[in-house]
């Protein structure tokens, strides 16, 4: 079937296109809205600035696609393969994109507000400014894809880049950055419990009232990141930067921190109980009113730390 067949029939009224092979089609600025096109291959195909209000692209193959610009409301891509597509300034708000493979798709500049992407793969992926306020990427996945160290000649990692992206409310529990581009990402309100961290650029990043609780920050790089009132009990935080880091009234109870680089880092008011800081750098930091009943902080730097009223009780300081 070709785009002038395509478009006659959905003109017709008919709205099935199942398991058909659009391959290579070209289209764009028509409505095709409502649309079922489960299990088509649509790969290397362009629908930019196409409107695509809640068709159906369940376990489609969409690889290499160019949707720019598109309105993809409330559209169903569950495990379509979406691999390399182009889908900048594309508004998926409210879409279904359940373990989809968006393995080095281009989301710069999209719109996913509520939308669901659990378990989806997004190694890779391009999220830079792209608004994600309240979207569920539970289980999603965007390690750093690397190669095995006796290839010579790797070519440079896929490293997921969601620098400026907006992730306001959104469930991310579990899931995985490891070594993703997070600069000045906006997680206020986030669940991110359990989520991993490992290696990852939160520099400048919005983190106001999120739930961190069991996160793993292990050689994160949080350099002036701000977590005022976020849940961070139990984290794993070894040799993470928070240099400049404001983390004032932070639940840190039980955090596992050593090597700990967090010179300037406010933690005023802040509950470090149990917290383990074992050689960290806490140097000129503000630990005024911080609770560190319990806190290990043997062989930590502690030069011009600020612990006025601070709650040592049974801290261990050698």
């Amino acid at each position: 079937m070709n785009a002038t067949e395509l478009l006659q029939l959905y003109s017709a009224g008919e709205r099935d296109f199942s398991g058909q092979n659009l391959q290579g089609i070209k289209l764009s600025s028509v409505s095709l809205d409502q649309a079922d096109f489960l299990n088509v291959n649509l790969a290397n195909s362009y629908l930019n600035n196409t409107s695509l209000v809640f068709s159906c692209f369940t376990r489609a193959n969409l690889r290499h696609i160019s949707m720019t610009d598109s309105r993809l409301w409330g559209a169903n891509f569950n495990q379509a393969n979406l691999s390399h597509a182009n889908l900048r300034n594309a508004d998926f708000h409210g879409a279904s994109l359940q373990e989809a493979n968006l393995f080095n798709a281009n989301l710069s500049w999209a719109t996913l507000i509520d939308a669901n992407l659990a378990g989806a793969d997004l190694r890779g992926v391009t999220l830079m400014s792209a608004n994600l306020t309240g979207a569920c990427l539970f289980g999603a996945n965007l390690r750093q894809e690397r190669l095995p160290e006796k290839i010579k000649h790797q070519p440079k990692p896929h490293i997921a880049n969601l620098s400026n992206a907006i992730l306001c409310r959104a469930d991310l529990r579990g899931a995985n950055f490891t070594g993703a581009n997070l600069h000045r990402a906006d997680f206020r309100g986030a669940n991110l419990s359990n989520a991993i961290f490992t290696s990852a650029d939160l520099r400048e990043t919005k983190l106001l009232y999120a739930n961190l609780s069991g996160a793993f920050f292990t050689e994160a790089n949080l350099s002036a990141a701000v977590f005022t009132g976020a849940i961070m009990s139990n984290v794993k935080c070894e040799r993470a930067m928070l240099v400049d880091a404001d983390l004032r009234s932070v639940d840190l109870c039980g955090a596992i921190m050593p090597d700990l680089k967090a010179s300037r880092a406010i933690f005023r008011n802040a509950n470090l109980r149990d917290a383990k800081l074992t050689r960290a750098d806490l140097s000129r930091a503000d630990l005024s009113g911080a609770i560190l009943c319990s806190a290990s902080l043997v062989e930590a730097y502690l030069a011009r730390t600020n612990l006025s009223n601070a709650d040592l009780t049974n801290a261990q300081l050698n």
